[in-house]
């Protein structure tokens, strides 16, 4: 009954399509458990002996797996024009998306939270968090609230006017008195939102139930995170996170499945440091490495086409990741990047005030102040996307994954040394066995 958390480990866009994508030919279902369409994922697939590329923002992207089902979880909030245009996007490419399920709990992103997300951020100026303007926070921000509006209502009008007018009293007055923004009407917003009811009936469930019942069955499934660690609104770089649980235990909260029933973890590492938007990064390059790492490893956002801010592998984040997440198997991708270095620094602790970090500190004033202690690796110059086996890396790009599989604390499982769906070696099984 494999139950499965993939996680990433550092700020997102580590690769974990391409995990999911390994995993999906032995997985029943891919569960998306928190997020929207803020991130991507990104996956390259042999199709009659051509490379195709998917990106995938709010769908799971178990969806290109032909036997497994994917499920949009009770944690994720959906914007449905996105929904139905990346479902018609793979429909069209000849992908069949028929085994989608959708959570009844699942909360919707009104055009509203659209709307007051983008001019929040302009309001902010400086201060501005660097989110995607998709109204992705705004929305869970009415889920704590209690005047979010969720799948169900779609299929209650009363109710879903109800709603929307509820949310419409006050953001109307922030909207026009605050922002100097055109309120929205509620006969264009309720709508809107019934507009995609019919097409989307079929794909509602109760989804908790659903993963439940196939677990029962002895059945594996995997639930896949958007975002990733440091992006966690509780664990992350706050206040320059996403407004989700992206680590592992969101995983439960986000589907409805209990974590006793969580077998593994896996989290994805490149093999060097990225992320988009504001906020600290330690390991963070402003110099031609940089650029080096961002041409190569083609570091540019799959939502939002935003080149990415790139530096190198930061060791001190990786342990955080394994002891906030659990992790069981680690997934570093994207090692083929790093070819042609002579040397290649690791961040193995952080310098605070003269003071040493061998851990996360525990404030932010002293993460944002903290100049990484590196540790230079030998590099390496062959060619690895055609190695398929740990024996086959060069000896000192063997040696490079023996030592940051050392300083975070956890096997590395899994090891991507290429964009295409095959080149990766996988040195333990990520599947965990089944007992009995």
């Amino acid at each position: 009954m494999p139950a499965i958390v993939l996680v990433g480990a550092q700020w997102g866009d580590e690769g974990k399509g391409k995990a999911t994508d390994l995993l999906g030919s032995s997985v029943d279902y891919v569960v998306k458990f928190n997020g929207g369409n803020n991130a991507g994922h990104t996956v390259v697939i042999e199709k009659d002996g051509k490379r195709e590329k998917y990106a995938l923002h709010l769908l799971p992207s178990g969806i290109l797996s032909p036997n497994c089902v994917p499920v949009i979880g009770n944690g994720v909030v959906i914007d449905l024009s996105v929904l139905f245009e990346e479902l018609d996007g793979l429909e069209a490419r000849g992908v069949d998306t028929s085994k989608l399920l959708v959570s009844a709990n699942a909360h919707i992103i009104p055009s509203y939270n659209r709307t007051i997300d983008k001019v929040t951020e302009r309001f902010l100026g400086k201060r501005r968090i660097g989110t995607t303007g998709r109204g992705i926070g705004p929305t869970y921000a009415d889920k704590m609230n209690r005047i979010g509006i969720r799948i169900q209502d779609l299929y209650d009008e009363p109710i879903l006017r109800q709603k929307v007018e509820a949310a419409l009293a006050f953001k109307n007055q922030v909207l026009a008195k605050i922002y100097n923004t055109r309120a929205a009407a509620v006969d264009e917003v309720v709508a809107e939102l019934l507009s995609y009811a019919d097409r989307l009936a079929p794909m509602v469930a109760d989804t908790s139930l659903v993963l439940g019942q196939a677990l029962d069955r002895g059945e594996t499934v995997l639930f896949e995170a958007g975002q990733a660690t440091l992006l966690d609104v509780d664990h992350g770089t706050y206040p320059y996170v996403t407004s989700s649980n992206a680590v592992s235990a969101g995983a439960c909260t986000g589907s409805g499945v209990p974590p006793t029933r969580i077998d593994s973890v896996i989290a994805i590492l490149k093999a060097y440091t990225t992320r988009v938007g504001e906020g600290p990064f330690p390991t963070e390059l402003h110099d031609d490495f940089g650029e080096f790492l961002r041409k190569t490893g083609a570091e540019y956002g799959t939502t939002t086409g935003r080149p990415r801010r790139c530096g190198w592998m930061d060791t001190v984040v990786g342990r955080y990741a394994t002891r906030i997440n659990g992790v069981t198997d680690f997934v570093i991708t994207k090692l083929d990047v790093l070819t042609g270095l002579e040397t290649v620094p690791v961040c193995v602790a952080y310098d605070v005030g003269g003071v040493r970090h061998d851990e996360m500190p525990v404030n932010q004033t002293d993460f944002h102040h903290a100049t990484p202690i590196y540790e230079e690796l030998p590099g390496w110059w062959e060619d690895i996307t055609a190695c398929r086996s740990f024996e086959e890396l060069p000896a000192n790009a063997q040696a490079y994954v023996l030592r940051v599989e050392e300083l975070i604390g956890a096997r590395v499982s899994a090891i991507g040394v290429g964009p295409g769906r095959d080149e990766i070696i996988e040195r333990h099984p990520l599947k965990p066995a089944v007992a009995g």
